[in-house]
C-alpha cells in the first residue's frame, strides 16, 4: 500500500504561481509513476502531469508549458510547480501514483487509471 499526502494548495491571482508537494509513504519502491490529476468545475478529472520511474514525463494539454513536475527521491516527494496560473486552473488537485504491476505501458498516460489517490488539495485562482 502507498499513502499520498498533498499540501501547498491555496489561493493565487491570475499569472501567479503555486507549488504543490506530495509526500509518499508505504511501499514506495513498488511505484512506477507519480503525478497529479485535477478536478475543475469545467471538467471531469484530468491529467495534469505524471512522471514515471524512468524520468519520462507527460503533461496535460491545458498545462503544458506552464506547469512543471519534479521529484526528490530522498524525500519521496513529487512537486508540481504551477506558473502562469489562470482562472481555469481552479480546482482540486490530487496526487496520484501507480505501481509497476499496475502500470500498462501500452495505455497512454492521459487515459491510464491511477492506483493510488491522495485526498486532494484546493487551488483557487481569482482576481
Amino acid at each position: 500500500q502507498v499513502q499520498l499526502m498533498e499540501s501547498g494548495g491555496g489561493s493565487a491571482q491570475p499569472g501567479g504561481s503555486l507549488r504543490l508537494p506530495c509526500a509518499a509513504s508505504g511501499s514506495i519502491n513498488s511505484l512506477n509513476a507519480m503525478g497529479w490529476y485535477r478536478q475543475t468545475p469545467q471538467h471531469a478529472r484530468e491529467l495534469v502531469a505524471v512522471m514515471r520511474r524512468t524520468g519520462t514525463i507527460d503533461y496535460g494539454v491545458s498545462v503544458k508549458g506552464r506547469f512543471t513536475i519534479s521529484r526528490d527521491n530522498a524525500k519521496n516527494t513529487v512537486y508540481l510547480q504551477m506558473t502562469g496560473l489562470m482562472l481555469e486552473d481552479t480546482g482540486v488537485y490530487f496526487c496520484v501514483a501507480a505501481s509497476t504491476t499496475y502500470w500498462r505501458p501500452t495505455v497512454p498516460p492521459s487515459h491510464h487509471p491511477m492506483e493510488y489517490w491522495g485526498k486532494g488539495t484546493l487551488v483557487t485562482i481569482s482576481e
